[in-house]
């Protein structure tokens, strides 16, 4: 048979109970398989921007340095995705905006300004080489976000 904690061990006063913790939903269900493939992405991102810059960095710098920031992104993401509360739900939603707008502003310089993107990078080509899934995944992730966001504080 266990103890029940006492009053020292919660923090409370006797005669009061904590209140409950109000459920962050963001990393169950669906939202699972968002952090999942961000992890893989991320994991990706890592990989590929590593060996661009350990191999061949002099041939495409700004290129895989872009690669570089969006393994960053795509981890922090994924963090944020993954862990509760306020403060990393904003988190997560800065992180996504931050993806959308790099393959969106990669993906048009790509295609405009092939010139200082010869070798391509996650965002090129609005995520061309990972069947653009790169361009679809921030829209889902803030879809989702709006979906689970926190109910308003009480005041």
């Amino acid at each position: 048979m266990t103890a029940k904690p006492s009053h020292e061990d919660t923090g409370t006063t006797p005669g009061t109970e904590p209140a409950p913790a109000a459920k962050d939903t963001r990393n169950t269900g669906p939202g699972r398989l968002l952090i999942a493939v961000y992890a893989v992405f991320a994991i990706s991102a890592t990989a590929r921007a590593g060996y661009q810059i350990l191999t061949k960095f002099s041939e495409a710098p700004l290129a895989y340095l872009l690669s570089a920031f969006a393994a960053v992104v795509y981890l922090v993401a994924t963090v944020s995705l993954a862990k509760p509360g306020r403060t990393w739900f904003k988190v997560s939603v800065v992180a996504v905006l931050v993806e959308l707008v790099g393959v969106l502003v990669v993906g048009a310089l790509s295609v405009f300004d092939s010139v200082n993107f010869p070798h391509e990078t996650v965002w090129s080509l609005f995520g061309r080489g990972y069947a653009f899934i790169p361009l679809l995944l921030p829209i889902l992730g803030l879809i989702w976000l709006y979906r689970r966001r926190p109910a308003p504080k009480q005041a």
